[in-house]
């Protein structure tokens, strides 16, 4: 009887022991730390709206820098071709003098040789020279 008054004892202990753990942990939150949850909370929610703010800024400033890139290639696609058409157009302008001067060196040459061929039809020592040349 006397071990069974002390299981019950034990018992007794055990769960009255529980019950103040369980009433403890209620009443370790107190007023106070409910003020400082919410005070985080409210820390938390304006840090997050600020970083919020500054992704929204960084995209905005990237978004102008690929503007600016865009805009930049533009300019270089419109320079490079300026310079083509500059040099094209410098190519014709001073390609065409030379053109007609080798134009007009053909003409003289074809009525030399045209010349050169009715003398040798006279002269045989020109002729044989001609064919020797392998202008006849």
């Amino acid at each position: 009887m006397k071990s069974l008054l002390i299981f019950f004892f034990l018992l007794f202990c055990m769960i009255n022991g529980m019950a103040g753990a369980l009433n403890a942990a209620d009443s370790s939150f107190t007023q106070a730390d409910r003020e400082r949850a919410i005070r985080l909370e409210v820390r938390l929610d304006e840090g997050l709206k600020a970083t919020n703010q500054r992704i929204d800024d960084l995209k905005e400033s990237m978004n102008n820098d690929i503007k600016s890139l865009r805009d930049l290639s533009y300019v270089i696609l419109g320079g490079i071709f300026v310079l083509i058409t500059f040099v094209l157009w410098d190519r014709r302008t001073t390609l065409a003098p030379v053109v007609k001067t080798t134009k007009e060196l053909e003409e003289r040459t074809t009525k030399i040789e045209h010349v050169i061929k009715e003398k040798a039809e006279k002269d045989p020592e020109l002729k044989k020279a001609l064919k020797h040349a392998g202008l006849l």
